[in-house]
């Protein structure tokens, strides 16, 4: 099943794509500042291996006309949790085992809101980001297991990863990702080990 979503915001609308698959072993929420894409080759990986896949924008058109709207932790986290919200009052969602996934700016955002939402959020993976913009206080809050994937040469987030590595109390992993690895299986794998039900498949990362 597939459902066009959009949440309501004073500075426009936020659009969002729900995929639901036959007995979905978790929902994963890709929040992302573009607009998101049917054919996101994650979202793919993701609903191939079982997941639901709820995509969702987090800045509306209007404010992408402003270069400093994605770098405001705070409101991508506000946004985040209007969508958590939605997430639970929505019949086709609100029982699914819950994991979100992040990638740049709005990693730190992603760990906040999970930390706030702890009995909510399962588990997080996250690509590239500077962590530790999350807050002091939600490094050490942050419960659910946390996997973050790095390119290689993305040294200003790996620094902010050394800096927050001290605060976390939750179960974390980071790997480096190979030149033109796909972090579709290493996600799922994630997500199916610590947020999703059991659907004969294996969670092993190798």
């Amino acid at each position: 099943m597939n459902r066009h979503l959009n949440i309501q915001t004073s500075h426009g609308t936020l659009l969002g794509h729900l995929a639901l698959p036959d007995n979905p072993r978790s929902l994963v929420l890709l929040a992302r500042v573009l607009p998101f894409a049917v054919d996101d080759p994650l979202a793919t990986n993701l609903f191939n291996r079982g997941h639901a896949v709820l995509g969702m924008e987090l800045i509306s058109e209007r404010e992408r006309h402003f270069v400093d709207a994605t770098q405001d932790v705070s409101r991508l986290a506000r946004r985040m949790t209007d969508m958590l919200d939605l997430i639970r009052r929505d019949g086709d969602m609100q029982a699914l085992p819950l994991a979100i996934h992040a990638s740049g700016e709005v990693t730190p955002a992603a760990i906040r809101v999970a930390a706030l939402r702890d009995t909510q959020v399962n588990a997080v993976a996250g690509h590239g980001g500077l962590v530790d913009r999350a807050g002091l206080q939600a490094l050490e809050m942050l419960v659910a297991p946390l996997l973050m994937l790095y390119d290689k040469d993305d040294q200003g987030a790996q620094a902010s990863w050394q800096r927050a590595q001290s605060h976390f109390n939750c179960l974390t992993e980071m790997h480096l990702l190979q030149a033109g690895e796909d972090q579709g299986e290493r996600v799922s794998a994630w997500f199916a080990r610590h947020a999703g039900r059991s659907s004969g498949m294996t969670g092993e990362l190798t």
